[in-house]
């Protein structure tokens, strides 16, 4: 039997999995099944890590989770965590906080909700905005694929003229199995 190669290669957050030239079916079969438990349990896990991952008080800046609030004097001012990060997630977190009143209805399916208290798919980028105009970033959408997907899916969808009930039911329906339990986000 010729020699059998599989290249896989997953990214979710931090992970990069690679099972390069495996022989045999037996092999194969073993690295398969090992990586796929592993996804399951990753992706189960989504972006909570655990009960205990609660918000602080109202004068730390972090989460237990590491999650850093930081406030700006506007919205079009985006916070120093951003600086290193790469244009598309600069691009969400600003189209996000100018979409204020659609990702508010938008439920967020990482198990934020839980973890560190989020009501909606707002609170994953945005955890204040003050009477003054100013706006206390948080950083948790910076590192976690489903926050980031659904308010750029959402967002979009909205511009190009969906309804937020209609988008609201796409979010529910692409993200009802396999994900956390949503945030408490009311319905539309």
């Amino acid at each position: 039997m010729s020699i059998l190669r599989l290249y896989l290669i997953t990214v979710i957050g931090k992970f990069n999995i690679r099972i390069v030239e495996n022989r045999g079916d037996e092999t194969m079969t073993r690295y398969i099944l090992s990586t796929l438990i592993i996804l399951s349990f990753i992706i189960s896990a989504g972006c909570a890590n655990s009960e205990q991952n609660n918000i602080k008080g109202k004068d730390d800046h972090t989460t237990a989770m590491g999650d850093i609030a930081e406030e700006t004097s506007s919205m079009h001012e985006l916070p120093m965590f951003l600086k290193d990060q790469t244009d598309n997630i600069k691009t969400i977190y600003k189209a996000s906080a100018a979409s204020q009143e659609l990702l508010e209805k938008i439920p967020c399916y990482c198990g934020c909700g839980e973890s560190v208290g989020h009501k909606n798919n707002y609170d994953c980028f945005i955890r204040e905005n003050k009477k003054n105009g100013g706006v206390v970033w948080d950083s948790h959408g910076v590192n976690c694929d489903v926050c980031l997907e659904t308010a750029a899916q959402s967002i979009t969808d909205y511009q190009n003229g969906k309804s937020i009930k209609e988008i609201r039911k796409e979010i529910d329906q692409k993200y009802k199995e396999g994900y956390a339990k949503p945030t408490p986000t009311p319905q539309v």
